[in-house]
């Protein structure tokens, strides 16, 4: 009789351990999961601050192609009404295309120092990309 006692409280603890074996799988699946999730908002976050400072810096790039457009534009006419007869409008035009071509470096310039400033990767995610790999390596220390 002692034998048939014992029998089922060994049933029993085998399948606690294994109830508690798939808890522990099931809560370590949905942590994985959340941390998953997460680290996926925070790439999204980092990439659409980065896509802002590309877009900032475009947008420079286009006003000094514009202005390089104005320069060529009233320089052509500078020197037409130059050649042509040599009167004060030619020189308002030389003035206007100098003026241009100053707005077009400064606008370069900031462009290319604000595009200078845009990282591709998103290095907070990739840092705690790398903190989760340690720590799936030695969950404990």
């Amino acid at each position: 009789m002692t034998l048939t006692s014992r029998e089922p409280r060994q049933a029993e603890t085998t399948a606690e351990r294994d109830g508690s074996i798939g808890g522990a799988i099931s809560e370590v699946t949905a942590d994985a999961q959340r941390l998953f999730r997460q680290e996926v908002e925070l790439a999204k976050a980092e990439v659409r601050q980065e896509v802002g400072k590309a877009g900032k810096a475009a947008g420079m790039f286009g006003g000094a192609g514009f202005a390089g457009y104005m320069v060529a534009f009233f320089l052509s006419l500078a020197l037409m009404f130059g050649l042509a007869n040599v009167v004060d409008a030619g020189w308002a035009g030389l003035i206007v295309a100098g003026l241009w071509a100053v707005a077009g470096a400064v606008l370069f310039v900031a462009g290319r120092a604000r595009m200078k400033s845009v990282s591709p990767t998103p290095e907070q995610t990739v840092e705690t990309l790398k903190e989760d790999a340690r720590w799936a390596r030695h969950p404990t220390a």
